[in-house]
């Protein structure tokens, strides 16, 4: 699911060097943290100067995965250093007090941040122990396939246990937004993980870059999940032409929006052998974002009068995007409503993060899926299902979402299925203390032992046809 907090978000743009006198003391790494909703996100500044007293910067949030992001602009100018990331249209300005510390603000989507820099020696390191090393036991593929309909290229990697006959096989589906064939985040691979662990155990297991991402083409922008689960039937096509790989034991694992779009495939194509939902949603986008907003603000620390705010705030967008055809008047009581109608006094940098935001809210993807109920999907499913969702998963709050899956699989008479609600584990099912955003990129775990049992075990137990 799309993240309703304050992240990074990557547009690449050139990046020019710019001359500055050289200044061996501000060479080195400077690091600070920002307090962002009570959260601490540490920010990295390498500076280097070449032999012609060229100063550049590359720039590191370790917490969010972002490693090496490049600084457009570096300037020293009296006793102040200025740093300038266009990539993520942020600023840092600040005094030089001292060769160790320089005292200044990042400026990012029309906020201020006080940041105060500090030189170090070492950057952080950031340890993710479950990533799949090389050498392994089975079959690596890279593989390339055309969705007829989109006539799309989609790339992928393919892993297959050796001297396989007759293997079952699995696709993986990610979540919302566009996700790498791993669905890295934070530097954690969780897909890959998942692939690595069901090879081991005799199953074949297709990973694959969304479009535009990676080695797989883009496509229109006015793509929704409908579209993506598209892609999906183009993956279970390819999968059937390969001879060593059963074509009546394909199934799929969706993850968060990927356990939107499973069901969806499946109604399709009567031979899906099984589906595995993980933090899929039983109930609308709608309700899954309100209560988004509710439980992620409450673990960011809000108070009740906060909270409610957020979430009449929430309601009143959806108000408008649901009922205002106009297009041209949506944007303007959008404008409105976001700025509690202080748009027209805000600066350009201001009203520039406050469209982009509405832009992603009029995206098709997004109207689609705060509208589309999986209700209907899921009682007309007919293979096994297994569904789990962590007991802390702000994103897709477990009881609500288990209780309505369960609920549409009986009325649809199928009783082939498991739900499950997996404690202490978050959104990524990670074992979590609070399951907030800010602990995803903290925990080292990428995904839960138990889960891979979990899996593993029904898919040879439960979803693979004799």
């Amino acid at each position: 699911m799309k993240l309703l907090t304050f992240l990074l978000f990557i547009i690449l743009i050139p990046t020019f060097p710019v001359f500055s006198q050289s200044n061996e003391k501000l060479t080195g790494n400077w690091s600070g943290s920002l307090d962002v909703q009570g959260t601490k996100l540490e920010i990295i500044f390498k500076i280097s100067e070449d032999k012609n007293n060229i100063l550049s910067t590359k720039m590191d949030v370790p917490m969010q995965g972002a490693k090496d992001l490049p600084v457009s602009e570096t300037l020293i100018k009296k006793d102040s250093l200025f740093l300038n990331v266009a990539m993520i249209m942020g600023k840092f300005s600040g005094k030089i007090i001292s060769d160790s510390l320089v005292d200044g603000n990042w400026k990012q989507s029309g906020m201020t941040f006080p940041l105060t820099l500090n030189k170090s020696e070492a950057t952080t390191e950031i340890k993710r122990p479950q990533t799949p090393k090389p050498p392994f036991p089975y079959l690596v593929e890279e593989v390339e396939y055309v969705n007829s309909k989109s006539g799309l290229k989609l790339a992928g990697t393919l892993t297959t246990p050796e001297n396989a006959v007759n293997c079952p096989a699995v696709i993986l589906i990610s979540g919302s937004g566009a996700q790498d064939r791993d669905e890295t985040i934070f530097e954690h691979k969780p897909f890959f993980v998942i692939a690595d662990h069901l090879t081991r155990n005799g199953i074949a297991v297709l990973r694959v870059d969304d479009r535009g991402v990676g080695g797989s083409e883009n496509g229109t922008t006015e793509a929704t999940s409908e579209d993506y689960a598209g892609d999906v039937l183009a993956g279970i096509e390819f999968l059937k032409n390969r001879k060593e790989i059963s074509n009546k034991n394909i199934g799929l694992i969706g993850h968060s929006e990927g356990g939107l779009i499973a069901p969806m495939v499946a109604n399709q194509k009567q031979d899906v052998a099984f589906i595995v939902m993980l933090a899929g949603p039983g109930i609308s986008g709608e309700q899954i974002i309100v209560k988004q907003v509710e439980l992620l603000n409450q673990a960011a620390g809000m108070n009740e009068e906060q909270v409610n705010q957020k979430v009449k705030l929430q309601k009143s967008i959806f108000e408008i995007l649901l009922n205002e055809n106009d297009s041209l008047k949506r944007n303007k009581r959008l404008q409105e409503t976001f700025t509690n109608g202080n748009y027209q006094s805000m600066n350009a940098e201001q009203k520039k993060a406050v469209d982009s935001n509405i832009k992603g809210l009029n995206s098709s993807w997004f109207r689609f899926f705060i509208t589309y109920d999986p209700y209907p999907a899921l009682t007309k499913l007919k293979c096994p299902v297994l569904a789990l969702i962590g007991s802390k998963d702000l994103q897709v709050p477990p009881k609500e979402n288990l209780a309505a899956i369960e609920k549409a699989l009986k009325e649809g008479g199928n009783n082939n299925f498991k739900t499950m609600e997996l404690e202490n584990l978050n959104h990524l099912f990670q074992s979590c203390e609070t399951g907030a955003v800010a602990e995803y990129a903290q925990i080292e775990e990428t995904i839960s032992p138990k889960v891979l049992k979990i899996l593993s075990d029904w898919i040879v137990n439960y979803g693979i046809k004799n």
